[in-house]
């Protein structure tokens, strides 16, 4: 399937409006001025308000990484499939808190437009 490059630019915020933030794993390949993410990138998020009842209250259970489940198919950067996302709104990934419980997928602002790839 299609999609535009992911670069580490790209403004993406977890469900509970944590912002995310895409730690560039190359500097060779760019798209408008910024590294394209690999699928290797790690995908921190960080103001993650999320919390869950608790019987003493409520637990945080913040959101604190995203898994990335969009790989090119044949764009490789030093051997590792790059990022793609189909179009801005909700990304084909999932939040997990540190405990490893999915919390919805990521909402990616404004990407690059230029460079499709599959």
């Amino acid at each position: 399937m299609p999609g535009f490059l992911m670069h580490v630019g790209a403004g993406c915020k977890c469900t509970h409006l944590g912002t995310a933030t895409i730690a560039p794993s190359q500097p060779r390949v760019l798209v408008s001025g910024q590294a394209v993410a690999q699928m290797s990138s790690q995908i921190a998020v960080a103001g993650c308000p999320f919390q869950v009842p608790a019987p003493s209250g409520t637990k945080p259970q913040p959101c604190v990484t995203v898994k990335w489940n969009m790989p090119s198919a044949r764009v490789k950067i030093l051997g590792q499939a790059a990022m793609l996302i189909p179009a801005p709104g909700p990304g084909p990934a999932i939040c997990l808190s540190v405990e490893q419980i999915p919390a919805g997928p990521p909402t990616v602002g404004p990407v690059q437009a230029r460079v499709i790839a599959m």
